[in-house]
């Protein structure tokens, strides 16, 4: 069994990604979609959207991370998949589920779902562009309006080359609206001889437990559900093994808040560190109560300092260290 994180653009930095691996249970993640246009992109534009790349492309507690690309041009796709490869990208994945109105004007992500002949385009071309030893997975939703060509943009994608492919159970037009119809993952798994991961709407063990059923997936890929417990993928784990499921706790959590604080404000202007603490706050606020009471502290706070003395830390220069005893009365 593998277990994913979810590349969710806006969402799922190289921060949060370093935090949220930190915890267990995560096989591989995957960076935010990398645009690309009509033109190849220069290497810093790789590595500020996936600065793993310089550390063997592995988050701090060594989990694998795959680059993301996102475009409909077959050839300048494979171009930059070529560079991203070199560069050290040591899996090549393809985004064909973004549902922003942004990205699909633009022919990118879920709009690509109407054209199964160019899916097999730009996985035939990305997957002759880079190293037989590097391989090219794919990410799909059901459909852009409805799932009528599911089946047949799974087929594309597996014909072309892709040596697995996650599906979220959802068409562009449902958005993230429940249900997953993760029957469709059982029938695209009946047409394709890649592997399949389930995702979307796995917000707990049990969540799991029904999508397996329903799906027969024994992969997944988690995104808000993991971002709303950070423990989820390590708890999936252990029911998994048959293991006792010890969920984490606040004072356990607040460490990782501490820790996202540091790099937030280490490497974002201070205009956009607080904001990007309020998004996952608000995130976690779904399954602690102690999330909501801090939110409600920071939710109107633009200063950065007076967010270090609320999350109990102090901020030296380019530096975060936390209290000495940073989750007392946290809990």
């Amino acid at each position: 069994m593998q277990i994913a994180l979810a590349p969710m653009e806006g969402l799922v930095d190289e921060i949060l990604r370093d935090v949220l691996t930190q915890v267990g249970g995560i096989d591989w993640c995957v960076t935010e979609f990398i645009r690309v246009s009509e033109r190849l992109l220069p290497a810093s534009h790789f590595h500020k959207m996936a600065p793993e790349l310089s550390d063997g492309s592995k988050t701090r507690a060594g989990v694998p991370m795959r680059v993301q690309l996102l475009g409909s041009d077959p050839v300048c796709l494979g171009d930059n998949a070529a560079l991203a490869c070199e560069l050290g990208a040591p899996v090549l994945d393809l985004n064909f589920g973004c549902p922003a109105k942004t990205v699909n004007k633009s022919r990118g992500g879920a709009i690509l779902l109407k054209e199964p002949e160019l899916l097999h385009a730009i996985v035939s071309e990305v997957r002759r562009s880079v190293p037989a030893a590097i391989p090219v997975t794919a990410k799909m939703r059901l459909g852009y309006e409805v799932p009528d060509y599911a089946m047949d943009c799974a087929r594309a994608l597996a014909d072309g080359g892709a040596a697995q492919i996650v599906v979220h159970a959802r068409t562009k037009r449902e958005g993230y609206k429940p249900p997953a119809h993760w029957e469709w993952v059982a029938r695209i798994q009946d047409v394709v001889k890649v592997p399949v991961y389930a995702n979307g709407e796995i917000w707990s063990v049990d969540d799991w437990r029904r999508c397996r059923e329903i799906s027969g997936a024994d992969d997944i890929m988690l995104g808000r559900g993991l971002v709303a417990l950070p423990d989820l993928a390590r708890q999936i784990a252990a029911a998994r093994a048959g293991e006792e499921i010890v969920p984490m706790t606040w004072a356990e959590l607040m460490p990782l808040l501490q820790s996202f604080w540091l790099q937030a404000r280490g490497k974002l202007s201070p205009r956009y560190a607080p904001g990007r603490l309020k998004q996952w706050l608000g995130q976690l606020t779904r399954n602690y109560p102690q999330a909501m009471e801090l939110f409600n502290q920071v939710r109107r706070e633009s200063d950065c300092e007076r967010i270090d003395a609320l999350l109990q830390v102090r901020f030296h220069g380019q530096r975060l260290e936390a209290e000495a005893s940073p989750t007392e009365g946290a809990a």
